[in-house]
């Protein structure tokens, strides 16, 4: 039989009814309660396992009415004149022109920074995500574009005129933040960290580049060739008749990033008083040739939730790229030429993305696959991808400082992407990678062992051309658990009317019934109760011919599963013999495979100890008990406080019907550590006093001539003591709250910063008189007096003996 505590149950219903709709359609059924802008959380068909899903990018977004929504960009005008993105997991929004000071606001949990232009701006030009402010300088455009989680600012230099224009010399935002530090990273780029010290958003080293190779690439290639295109270029006629022409992709923006043949400089980002800002590099801004021009001046900043980057061996850097107006993010290998297609000038691409699932402690990973959309190949034929675990990466993160390599975790033998120059066609595919040993490397994460889990996804070939490739950036790390159980809690057999666990050999619990039974709570390790299927392990031993062996263990239930906090309470299946010694023990299974496996806790011995126990049938049955007023017994419906610490209590121990026997009785309260001393009497009424306030379980057992019987229990609840009757700090400046002459009598002893009790009257004689009480009313302070005459008595004793604890009474104090 399984009793549910309902705080437990309230955590896991919807997980369990999610795993029993999986169970019975044989399908996926999503956990709508567990779903973040960045997880999906899933029931799996097996009806005891779930899978979690993380993307590198966020999924869903919370709408103003607290729905979920997909994340949109796209940005729309709001009624006080600004521009937002309509589905966000930031709090965004650009100026709808004027005054420069409120060019862009971003927020995310009530923590925000303000970026600032030294100037008016026009009313922005939306496209899109996009808002451009156009002639913010002479010849210079201000672009500001949206993302789902941050934005982008683009300054576009038109022409060699604008680009000697004094305000391009050092360009500077104001800069104002809430509850946020902002600081420079080593890296050149910018965090802003929380009162944790843990970063909110976050922005790399600005980029600037020319278009000196636009021209240049498109007349040697004739089809616009480079970096951040897929637009390959023949430079000679195919030799090679496995390689169709790759040329077939659409010109990507210009603006996306430095391209091939373009003049491009890394600029710090400077953060000083209320200002950030980045200098423009002098010999790109000099250049005379209205070729290399626009120019583009780019720093942007993000949210820290999740991180990706791409690292290119000539320096270039793309923190948290996006996929680019064709859809096609970014590449991943060597990027030369092959089979006279010209990709790149000889340069290496990797791809990073940082992982730090919430929801995995307290789990038992089974199985991962991490997996993202392949949009391009170079060729038809298939070439190793290789994930490796690397160290973590940051948005000061660059190919000269990229993080160490800590080991392959999965391969794939791949190619996708070119459609119909394939045949088959190969279009764009999901590309899955899963391996014990992803596996395994998860685990660890999910154990603790370190705090984001970082992967790179690199060539096996990194000199062949042929195996280069894009990427999308939905990168997915899915993991499949289980959650990790704990040992049991309330753990023991049922005495009477209670629950006991005698953890003293030399005195076990006596019980009266062949097949005792038997109690747990099951538990999961924090974190791990929305995942479990549990049962509980019941462990008994015998002790006979001088040692101890198994003599049941039953798993209950029997069939099905309970959640985490369920109390499972069932007969033992065998009946014991009477008078020989056991212990009980149990642990908590969580089972996963259809129930064809399971992981089971350590037992109850690691944290309470075995619960020693022997059947006896004819000595004394559990006590009657009753208590007289003001207190009374618990109920499953009440349980009033009454009295208080120190409140005596008037007890009646009686024989429970049919028992003639009993000679006298000893008890224990819960806050006590020892049985009391046997108190003698067929019927006895002690006064036990409580000394500690809440709910008192107090046991009782009666002694025959055979010794000791059964137990019984009580609950009752102890009302809290009486609180300080008065408080007050008489350290400010209203005057003569602090006078000398408070006290009209030397100052007392105080003890553990009390009052002592002694200086009552020379305290109430002030405050008749008026003087303390027009103190006290102008410092607003309350003070109730309860029974002052009576505990004055004797309190100038009450801190004799203690000197190391009193101390003259501090006048000003």
């Amino acid at each position: 039989m399984a009793r549910a505590d309902s705080a437990s149950a309230s955590q896991v219903a919807e997980a369990q009814a999610a795993s029993d709709r999986a169970a019975a359609s044989g399908e996926q059924v999503e956990v709508t309660g567990e779903r973040t802008e960045y997880e999906t959380t899933y029931a799996n068909a097996d009806g005891t396992s779930f899978t979690v899903d993380q993307s590198a990018v966020p999924v869903r977004v919370r709408a103003g009415d607290g729905s979920w929504v997909a994340p949109d960009a796209t940005l729309a005008v709001r009624s006080d004149g600004s521009v937002a993105p309509k589905a966000a997991v930031v709090d965004l929004a650009f100026s709808g022109g004027g005054d420069g000071s409120g060019l862009v606001d971003i927020a995310r949990d009530g923590r925000s920074l303000k970026l600032g232009w030294p100037g008016v701006l026009p009313k922005p030009v939306v496209d899109g995500a996009t808002a451009t402010y156009l002639d913010v300088l002479p010849g210079v455009d201000l672009r500001m574009t949206a993302t789902v989680d941050g934005f982008n600012q683009l300054l576009i230099v038109k022409t060699p005129q604008a680009a000697s224009s004094p305000g391009l010399k050092k360009v500077a935002f104001s800069l104002q933040s809430d509850g946020l530090t902002v600081a420079q990273t080593s890296g050149g780029g910018m965090t802003a960290v929380d009162a944790n010290a843990q970063p909110v958003f976050t922005a790399p080293a600005a980029m600037m580049w020319d278009s000196q190779g636009d021209d240049s690439a498109a007349g040697a290639a004739g089809v616009g060739a480079s970096a951040r295109t897929t637009a390959f270029s023949q430079a000679t006629v195919a030799s090679d008749a496995a390689v169709t022409d790759p040329s077939t992709g659409a010109q990507d923006d210009p603006t996306a990033g430095p391209g091939e043949g373009d003049a491009s400089a890394v600029l710090p980002v400077q953060v000083g008083d209320g200002s950030l800002a980045v200098v423009p590099d002098a010999a790109l801004l000099g250049n005379t040739d209205s070729s290399a021009f626009p120019i583009y001046i780019d720093p942007s900043i993000g949210l820290d939730q999740t991180a990706h980057t791409q690292l290119r061996s000539d320096g270039y850097t793309d923190f948290n790229w996006d996929n680019g107006t064709n859809n096609e993010g970014e590449g991943m290998g060597h990027c030369s030429s092959y089979g006279g297609y010209y990709c790149g000038p000889g340069y290496t691409e990797r791809l990073y993305f940082q992982f730090s699932p919430s929801g995995l402690a307290g789990k038992k990973v089974l199985d991962v696959t991490f997996r993202l959309t392949e949009s391009w190949s170079f060729t038809c034929d298939a070439d190793w991808v290789d994930l490796h675990r690397t160290g973590n990466i940051s948005s000061s993160t660059t190919w000269s400082s990229r993080p160490s390599n800590l080991g392959t975790v999965a391969s794939r033998n791949v190619s996708a992407g070119r459609g119909t120059a394939c045949s088959p066609s190969q279009p764009a595919a999901p590309i899955e990678f899963s391996d014990s040993r992803l596996t395994s490397t998860v685990s660890s994460f999910a154990a603790g062992k370190f705090s984001k889990l970082t992967l790179l996804l690199m060539a096996r070939d990194e000199t062949d051309t042929s195996a280069w490739k894009r990427f999308r950036n939905n990168a997915v790390l899915s993991v499949t658990y289980v959650g990790l159980p704990a040992a049991p809690t309330s753990t023991g057999v049922v005495a009477g009317t209670g629950i006991s666990c005698e953890t003293n050999e030399d005195d076990p619990q006596v019980i009266g019934a062949a097949k005792p039974t038997l109690t747990a709570k099951v538990k999961t390790a924090a974190g791990g109760s929305s995942a479990a299927s549990l049962r509980v392990h019941f462990y008994i031993q015998q002790y006979s011919g001088g040692s101890w062996s198994v003599a049941t263990e039953p798993v209950r239930p029997s069939s099905g599963y309970i959640g985490n906090g369920v109390t499972e309470t069932d007969p033992s299946p065998i009946a014991l013999v009477e008078g020989r010694p056991y212990r009980l023990a149990a642990f908590t299974r969580s089972y996963y495979d259809s129930g064809g496996s399971y992981v089971e806790s350590h037992s109850t011995v690691t944290t309470t100890g075995w619960c020693y126990f022997k059947v006896d049938t004819t000595g004394p049955k559990p006590p009657d008990i009753s208590v007289k007023l003001p207190y009374e017994e618990c109920t499953s419906a009440d349980c009033p406080p009454a009295g208080g610490p120190g409140t005596p209590a008037q007890f009646t121990f009686s024989p429970a019907a049919g028992d003639d026997t009993n000679a006298s009785y000893i008890y224990k309260l819960s806050s006590m550590t020892n049985w009391s001393a046997s108190i003698p009497g067929k019927t006895v009424s002690p006064t036990i006093v409580p000394r500690v306030a809440g709910t008192q379980l107090l046991q009782v057992r009666a002694r025959d001539a055979a010794g000791l019987g059964q137990t019984a229990s009580f609950k009752f609840n102890v009302a809290e003591g009486e609180t300080a009757v008065g408080r007050w700090h008489f350290n400010d400046a209203a005057p003569g709250s602090a006078q000398p002459h408070f006290l009209a009598e030397p100052a007392p002893v105080r003890c553990r910063r009390r009052f002592h009790a002694a200086v009552l009257p020379a305290v109430l004689r002030r405050f008749v008189s008026g003087s303390l009480f027009d103190a006290l009313r102008r410092r607003q302070v309350a003070i109730g007096f309860r029974g002052a005459a009576q505990r004055s008595a004797g309190a100038g004793a009450a801190c004799r003996g203690r000197g190391d604890r009193a101390s003259r009474t501090d006048p000003g104090r």
